[in-house]
């Protein structure tokens, strides 16, 4: 069960706003304070923003299989519309076109952020894990991350960092992009496929630790893919997440990053991979 008094209920908070007569899919929301990052929201919460337009759509078939956000523009401070459209449904899978929309400054709305989701019906199968989870200490063996690091969407999150940590000295000297990490939210929140989809963002950009030079940097768009049905969220419930992330090319102000969340149980939850651009 969730609270709606937890910092991410209420982020994630939308309103049914379809005109009479038209089909649902129009919602209204508003940005969050407790989720801002340098310039707008944090990429995360955002994902999580269109995947709770799905969860509330009337015509919704099945769970998260697969999101992808593409952030074309930051949100400002204040309302804002999510469209979500069901555009085709099979027997087992459905899927989705979705947008935010906010007006500028000008008053004319635009277009911030749009996306493609599939949900899915699972059933029961073979089943592999290719990628187990790596062994690494015990959450509570490793400290955890204090305030106080500049943008306040890091305070909704409990992080005790295992490897990879952001240099403390930008020389130019890095070796490599790999972090592991162990993660919830704060205050600790039973696990949804909302709250997956933003903790899959959590990661800084890669090339911070890489190249050892906090060049300005932001996804341009990230891709979240969810293997866990609702049952394993479910017996995940207020856990850590083992979250290991690394890059994988870096060339002419773009990179690409890969990440994997398991739970402590050793269950993969999701994957994501993210496309973003670094400014020399």
């Amino acid at each position: 069960m969730t609270s709606p008094h937890h910092p991410l209920d209420e982020a994630l908070q939308l309103h049914a706003a379809s005109p009479p007569g038209a089909s649902a899919g129009q919602y209204q929301g508003a940005t969050h304070a407790g989720y801002w990052n340098m310039v707008g929201p944090f990429g995360g919460v955002t994902a999580a923003t269109m995947l709770q337009a799905i969860a509330q759509h009337p015509q919704r078939l099945g769970d998260p299989l697969s999101l992808t956000v593409n952030f074309a523009g930051a949100l400002v401070a204040g309302p804002f519309t999510v469209q979500a459209q069901p555009v085709r449904t099979n027997r087992s899978t459905q899927h989705w076109t979705l947008a935010i929309v906010q007006a500028g400054a000008d008053g004319v709305q635009q277009v911030t952020t749009s996306a493609t989701a599939v949900t899915a019906l699972r059933r029961e199968t073979w089943s592999v894990g290719d990628v187990p989870m790596p062994q690494v200490p015990a959450p509570a063996g490793q400290p955890a991350i204090p305030p106080g690091f500049g943008v306040e969407w890091l305070n909704r999150y409990e992080i005790r960092l295992i490897t990879g940590a952001i240099p403390r000295t930008w020389d130019g000297t890095g070796e490599h992009s790999l972090t592991q990490l162990w993660v919830r939210d704060a205050p600790p929140r039973a696990l949804d496929f909302c709250a997956l989809a933003a903790l899959a963002d959590v990661f800084f950009p890669r090339v911070w630790l890489r190249r050892a030079r906090r060049v300005p940097a932001g996804t341009v768009s990230i891709t979240v893919y969810f293997h866990a049905g609702s049952a394993q969220l479910q017996h995940t419930g207020t856990g850590y997440l083992l979250g290991q992330a690394q890059g994988q090319e870096f060339r002419n102000g773009f990179f690409d990053q890969t990440a994997q969340l398991w739970n402590q149980a050793g269950t993969m939850l999701a994957t994501s991979h993210q496309i973003v651009y670094y400014k020399e």
